[in-house]
């Protein structure tokens, strides 16, 4: 029972933690999951522990599952409950780690591109580093137009003007590891819509 205590007890700090990792306002988030503003911040602050009907929103919002959202103690099971996410343009994400911090890891499938396209450049703090899977991945580095292939990797410091996509050969699956600085929005290059 102790454990189970000291787990509830710690879920507040954790909500905390990734609405402000996300970047996220209370506001916003009550907006997404329907829970008040006043109840997100007794949540938080651990002065009300969450109910199932709180923590399902909760874990969507974050796309997280439950145990990731709770860190509920270790079944054995060292898998990885993999959720793809949708991203901009088609592109689907596989997040391949689960804690929170530190260096991640991502599964990256993009759709055909467009040869035609003008990348647009971006930079953020951070370091990036690419494997090449299946496909042609383009690296466009400050003046450097790549194309990467299979058994391919790539590391910049994302402060360089950067942009990656797929070829009009056809889709691309990639891997990335990248630190917290690397998970924030990127700042834009130039003032065109993000695209990554």
């Amino acid at each position: 029972m102790e454990e189970l205590d000291a787990t509830l007890d710690a879920v507040g700090p954790r909500l905390k933690a990734f609405r402000l990792e996300r970047q996220i306002t209370l506001a916003d988030l009550a907006t997404q999951t329907g829970i008040s503003t006043s109840t997100l911040s007794r949540l938080e602050a651990g002065l009300r522990r969450p109910t199932l009907e709180q923590l399902l929103p909760l874990a969507k919002a974050y796309a997280l599952t439950l145990d990731e959202l709770v860190d509920a103690p270790p079944t054995g099971d060292p898998r990885i409950n993999l959720r793809a996410i949708k991203g901009w343009g088609g592109a689907t994400v596989l997040p391949l780690t689960r804690r929170v911090g530190g260096i991640q890891a991502y599964k990256f499938v993009l759709p055909r591109g467009d040869d035609a396209v003008e990348p647009e450049l971006r930079t953020h703090d951070g370091y990036d580093w690419v494997y090449v899977l299946d496909g042609t991945l383009r690296l466009v580095l400050g003046e450097h137009d790549l194309r990467l292939r299979p058994g391919e990797a790539a590391e910049f410091d994302t402060r360089t003007p950067h942009w990656f996509g797929a070829t009009g050969d056809g889709p691309v699956e990639y891997l990335s590891l990248m630190g917290k600085q690397g998970e924030r929005a990127h700042i834009r290059a130039s003032q065109r819509p993000p695209n990554r």
